[in-house]
């Protein structure tokens, strides 16, 4: 209970004083037995499904710098079952093992939209969606995806996309194999790993040289960072040498240091229109005329970047990358 209480109060969440014994508990034989199920409940992994209390052995945890989604609130949870840890792999990806399952979230206008699962099977991840239904009792598997409409907390009305199972390994695989993206030790707080490995759930705690700064801070720290940290999250599983974007060159992780390889003064290999007939990924201290600017700040189809995901701009993280490339030399 205790190392719950902490990771709520990591993920942002408040804790009842007195909460109530938490009795649910994870079905196992979903995770990693083949098929689909038909509704999110049939994995257990709530105690209360509309208020997204996690059940016995479901571990919230927030991103410091999160991938943004038309301003969605996302809450995420890491389950490992019972008996296993997860084993650390320097200051990336935890690896997490079979059996295993990533929990994450979407809410938009208070209300839950979707449920999307990564389940660690022994052939591999699977990714699955899941849909809310109108009481927010529950959730259904929505394999080709689904669209409904929405607003986004800054007013905007948008068409939301709930990806199909196929969507999912645009942004998840990775050579490949479908992968999880989001729990990179170097994005996750130094308080929550510890907790984690302190109730035996991951091998030791990390040692992470440079972290990427809490979203939330990005005023605080300098902008080299908090633009970077905004691209590793929201650009860099495909513009990574294993991912989708891969033929680009244009690789925006956390640890890429060469200049070339981050876009600065590259001209575009697989751009296609999608340049706008500007000549580099990114011309230092004139974001107006870097592709990676142009691209980020369009929402026309070929153009916009990324490409699933969202359907409004991100004007933060607009404003982020601006003073970014404004300031590069």
């Amino acid at each position: 209970m205790r190392m719950l209480a902490a990771a709520l109060l990591i993920a942002g969440a408040s804790i009842p004083a007195a909460e109530t014994p938490r009795v649910a508990a994870v079905n196992n034989a979903a995770i990693v037995q083949g098929g689909n199920p038909a509704k999110l409940s049939a994995f257990g992994f709530f105690a209360d499904a509309k208020a997204q209390r996690p059940a016995s052995g479901v571990t919230p945890y927030r991103l410091n710098t999160p991938l943004w989604s038309d301003g969605s609130e996302k809450l995420r949870f890491v389950y490992v079952p019972a008996g296993k840890r997860a084993l650390t792999n320097g200051d990336g990806l935890l690896n997490l093992p079979v059996g295993s399952a990533l929990i994450k979230t979407f809410k938009l206008e208070g209300r839950l939209i979707e449920t999307r699962v990564l389940l660690h099977r022994a052939d591999g991840w699977v990714a699955l969606p899941y849909q809310w239904n109108a009481d927010q009792s529950d959730a259904r598997l929505v394999l080709a995806g689904a669209r409904l409409d929405a607003r986004t907390p800054a007013g905007e009305a948008i068409s939301y996309a709930i990806p199909n199972k196929n969507q999912c390994k645009e942004c998840h695989a990775l050579g490949g194999e479908v992968t999880p993206i989001g729990p990179k030790a170097r994005n996750l707080s130094a308080a929550w790993l510890a907790d984690f490995a302190k109730a035996d759930k991951l091998d030791k705690v990390p040692k992470v040289t440079r972290r990427v700064p809490l979203w939330e801070d990005r005023d605080k720290v300098p902008v080299a960072d908090a633009a970077r940290g905004y691209l590793d999250a929201n650009c860099a599983h495909c513009h990574n040498p294993q991912g989708a974007a891969s033929n680009s060159g244009l690789f925006l992780a956390w640890e890429v240091t060469d200049r070339t390889m981050l876009g600065i003064g590259k001209r575009p290999v697989a751009a296609g229109r999608g340049s706008g007939g500007l000549e580099f990924g990114i011309v230092p201290g004139k974001p107006e005329q870097s592709i990676l600017y142009h691209r980020m700040a369009s929402l026309e189809g070929g153009v916009s970047m990324p490409e699933v995901g969202r359907a409004s701009l991100d004007r933060d993280g607009l404003a982020v990358v601006h003073r970014w490339i404004e300031g590069l030399r």
